[in-house]
């Protein structure tokens, strides 16, 4: 009689790591790419901040289209009306957050930008208490009071160099974005990918309104708006929406850190903006806040791993 072949057992939580390393690799590639948006704004010839949000929108909407169509084929349409009003307050969320964003980092350091929008992780939970009731531990009320010293110490230090208005637009830019995130959070179990869309025609469309008379800029401006708005902005938040679907909170705001610290790091190198003394002091105090707060997650996260439990996803 012949012995049965030996059955080889899947391991389904090796699989799902596999899956969370692919992720985290995608996270670390995404925040990585969006880093450099800053450097190509310094990098920037002629183009003012309405017309660099023109061509950057518009290129993110095409990018974001030919995802939704080469995912979805022919639903895409139909994937894209299913976002419904959720989709649309979102797309208006980021869209305001997009602008705020370039008015910012054309009118303050990138330091100062990047540092302001560390906090908004920090946000995002004051908000999500406020709205939807959600808790807030001791811990994490105690990070978003460090951070927010942090960002009052950038505010008060552009009043000094000019560039309070740069600084408050950040300001402005965190909060947009972390109202983003509560409508996504509300939604979960919609796919928020159109939502970018929406942002990039809200953008464009704003945009062309201010600038109408004036749209002419160079192709070496044009193209770089090209770049930042259809590779590098279209890929990385497309990695970001995959990959967040298999990585817990805290491991999100880790990688989202990434960006907001090599992005003054990148301006630093190539082109010798160096940021004040305050401003590095206030960008200390609220890595350093997000930093350990996300530490304290992680163990957390971790202990259930030591006890031989499945990980909280």
């Amino acid at each position: 009689m012949i012995p049965p072949a030996p059955t080889v057992a899947v391991d389904p939580a090796s699989d799902a790591g596999r899956r969370r390393l692919a992720a985290m690799g995608m996270m670390a590639l995404s925040s990585t790419i969006m880093s450099f948006g800053g450097l190509i704004v310094r990098n920037i010839e002629q183009a003012d901040a309405w017309q660099i949000n023109l061509y950057r929108a518009a290129a993110l909407s095409v990018a974001v289209m030919l995802v939704l169509f080469l995912q979805y084929r022919g639903d895409a349409m139909t994937r894209i009306r299913a976002t419904g009003r959720a989709g649309l307050l979102a797309g208006a969320m980021l869209a305001a957050a997009g602008m705020g964003y370039v008015q910012a980092i054309t009118h303050t350091s990138v330091a100062n930008t990047m540092f302001t929008l560390a906090a908004i992780p920090f946000i995002t939970a004051a908000i999500a208490f406020v709205l939807l009731g959600e808790r807030l531990q001791r811990t994490t009320l105690s990070a978003m009071l460090v951070a927010a010293c942090g960002v009052f110490v950038m505010v008060i230090d552009g009043f000094g160099h000019g560039s309070a208005y740069g600084n408050l637009m950040a300001l402005v830019t965190a909060v947009c974005f972390s109202g983003f995130a509560i409508v996504v959070r509300q939604n979960r179990q919609i796919d928020m990918l159109p939502a970018l869309l929406v942002s990039g025609l809200i953008i464009s469309g704003v945009a062309f309104a201010a600038r109408f008379d004036d749209l002419a800029i160079s192709l070496h401006d044009f193209l770089l708006c090209l770049l930042w708005g259809g590779l590098m902005a279209g890929f990385a938040n497309w990695m970001f929406i995959t990959a967040s679907r298999q990585l817990i909170a805290a491991e999100l705001t880790l990688f989202m850190l990434l960006e907001f610290a090599l992005g003054p790091l990148w301006v630093w190198l190539f082109v010798n903006e160096v940021p004040t003394r305050w401003a590095l002091a206030g960008g200390l105090l609220v890595i350093g806040s997000v930093g350990a707060r996300t530490i304290v997650e992680l163990r957390k996260a971790g202990r259930p791993l030591r006890r031989g439990r499945p990980s909280p996803m």
